[in-house]
């Protein structure tokens, strides 16, 4: 059946699978993806959405780089949101809801659609090594199929057991069978692993719920996208709602902990921190008489929603009873159960920064086997390690993202360099130069890095060249061009801005916060030029925001060649970091456990963000 050598094998059809076939295919390597089952290729898990704080960012970088995710979720989206605009741009975020079979469809079509991708469904049970590089896998049929290289996104199957309640059964998935054979065998090839835990809420019947008694969460009036090539905007929208817990609602899960697997010792592996249970929440928020409930349908026309904020291993009928009082769900009809899935996962300080093993050549991990969590974190990882297997048995230069050039740097460098030993998602936080590292601006931070390695086709780079061009173009037309003290004064004062009693260039106004580019297009100069030059909204926004905030992205360089120097200030023996009020929780439990002796070492502890450093910097008088 494989009697010739692929390049690339991609073991797993999820998220990082995909986008790994999908980036080795397009650069031009003979490629296969082995997953258990081809129907389930891009499988939302979890949540039927993409992006979100800083996932958003990962999304469009992924875009640029010429991956897919970025496609399929404009494809397949039935509302789109921009989190945070009401902050700098930095902190703006792009989330979509999908339709959830649609999602993977369209993925299925799109690797279906890329030459030099091959297909095969079986588990593969083991790899193919000769001294220290893999040439290929071992299915559970007993077939040895040849490869150059080999990328493992197993995701959450590896070894997986699902809980529900007292309950427990292996599996990788509801539904789906568990992966077995890759652990054992890497483990003896000196590997270490662990386990980690993660958890997925009920799905419930949308024709059971009140949405009256819900409160309505709208898409946004004028919906973005994601993707930097031509995908479509929403004309429509399907609504979500939020409603909450109580106090009741709590006591009566609370009636269940004594059969829950998190409580009762069963489930013994650290699950997300920032995606906690409904019953994990309660007890570490005891204080709380309330928690938000995000009520997500999936799809356009299915009556399946997601419960999101409810995720629970608790017993089915703690989880029923309980949901019951919930506002608006009175009559929920379920559709299945929630459950907590245990899975093993190699701690990601074994890998290199483009992802290959260090034990093993030409062996790559990407996604939740590096213990992140998150189909964007995941996706990314699979992008980069499909490119880098390609690079790699093509004797080239390996690609590299550094954290000043990417969220998706920022992420694969907090892997690499300080590991994790609880499910890792990105968070603005984490990325000292996120003002640099904008949703807006991916393309031209990315495009020409991945245009020059054979992955972002011409088209895109055709597209990023002419933004860039029209971008510079109006910003340097705001930078040259005058305005008089007439026609700019109505505009200051319908903004309470201070007036000007001289003239001076269009810049140097357009940087007062609250004169926005929709106030300039009330210039005749400025609406003029933009007619004249046909730019769209795109370059409006990109002009807007780098006439802005010139000032803040120069500062940001500042404070980052700052920190560079000051990496080997001395922390005083016995610091007392609770005192320290900025400093985030999880920051302060893990200073005070490690008790780090220098600045530098602080900043390698998984869980200390960038901010936090510099809230230490600060105190510190540096």
């Amino acid at each position: 059946m494989f009697e010739k050598e692929y390049d690339v094998i991609v073991v797993g059809g999820g998220h990082a699978g995909a986008e790994a076939t999908a980036a080795a295919a397009n650069m031009g390597s003979k490629t296969l993806l082995v997953t258990m089952n081809l129907q389930t290729i891009g499988q939302m898990s979890c949540n039927p959405a993409m992006g979100g704080i800083a996932k958003g960012q990962i999304v469009r970088e992924i875009d640029a780089l010429g991956g897919y995710s970025g496609i399929i979720t404009d494809k397949s989206a039935i509302q789109f949101k921009m989190l945070n605009k009401s902050k700098g741009p930095a902190m703006w975020s792009p989330r979509a809801q999908n339709d959830r079979m649609r999602f993977a469809e369209e993925w299925r079509l799109a690797l279906e659609g890329t030459p030099n991708a091959d297909f095969y469904q079986e588990m593969v049970s083991g790899l193919l090594v000769e001294g220290d590089k893999v040439v290929g896998v071992r299915t559970s049929l007993g077939i040895d199929i040849k490869s150059k290289a080999v990328v493992l996104t197993n995701g959450t199957f590896l070894n997986g057991l699902i809980h529900i309640g007292e309950k427990q059964f292996g599996g990788g998935r509801a539904g789906e069978k568990a992966a077995t054979g890759i652990t054992e065998q890497l483990a003896d090839f000196g590997f270490d692993s662990g386990r980690m835990k993660t958890g997925t809420p009920p799905r419930v019947d949308g024709r059971s719920l009140d949405y009256s008694k819900m409160i309505l969460q709208p898409g946004d009036e004028k919906p973005e996208k994601f993707s930097y090539l031509q995908t479509a905007v929403l004309k429509e929208q399907r609504d979500c709602h939020m409603t909450h817990t109580s106090a009741l609602v709590h006591d009566l899960l609370r009636e269940g902990f004594d059969r829950s697997p998190m409580f009762n010792g069963r489930i013994k592996s650290i699950g997300p921190r920032y995606c906690p249970s409904i019953e994990d929440k309660i007890n570490r928020f005891a204080d709380k008489d309330s928690h938000q409930i995000f009520v997500e349908p999936e799809g356009w026309h299915t009556v399946e929603v997601y419960v999101n904020g409810f995720s629970t291993s608790l017993p089915e009928d703690v989880q029923y009873k309980a949901l019951k009082s919930v506002k608006g769900f009175e009559n929920v009809k379920f559709f299945r159960p929630g459950y907590a899935i245990e899975y093993d996962y190699f701690p990601p300080t074994q890998l290199k920064h483009t992802l290959e093993t260090k034990l093993v050549n030409n062996l790559y991990f990407a996604g939740q086997i590096n213990g992140t969590t998150g189909y964007e974190e995941a996706a990314s990882q699979g992008l980069m390690a499909g490119m880098n297997a390609h690079l790699k048995i093509n004797e080239k230069e390996p690609f590299i993202l550094k954290r000043d050039e990417a969220y998706i740097g920022v992420l694969v460098d907090d892997l690499i360099t300080k590991g994790t030993e609880e499910p890792y998602r990105m968070f603005t936080s984490r990325a000292e130069y996120r003002t640099l590292l904008r949703q807006d601006n991916a393309d031209l931070r990315l495009t020409p890095k991945s245009f020059e390695v054979g992955l972002a086709n011409k088209e895109r780079m055709e597209r990023m060249k002419k933004k860039q061009k029209e971008a510079d173009s109006f910003v340097s037309f705001f930078r040259k061009t005058s305005f008089s003290p007439e026609e700019i004064n109505p505009i200051l004062e319908s903004v309470s801005s201070s007036k000007v009693r001289q003239s001076d260039k269009l810049f140097k106004v357009f940087s007062r916060p609250k004169v926005t580019m929709d106030h300039m297009l009330q210039l005749d100069s400025v609406s003029s030029f933009v007619e004249e030059n046909k730019f769209n909204s795109e370059v409006l926004e990109q002009a807007e925001i780098q006439v802005k905030y010139s000032g803040y992205i120069e500062k940001e360089k500042n404070n980052a060649d700052k920190l560079h120097r000051l990496e080997n200030v001395k922390i005083p023996e016995g610091f007392d970091y609770s005192k320290l009020k900025s400093l985030s929780y999880e920051a302060r439990e893990k200073l005070e456990a490690i008790r780090p002796v220098t600045i530098s070492q602080a900043s390698r502890i998984s869980g200390v963000s960038p901010s936090d450093v510099s809230v230490l910097l600060v105190f510190l008088g540096r």
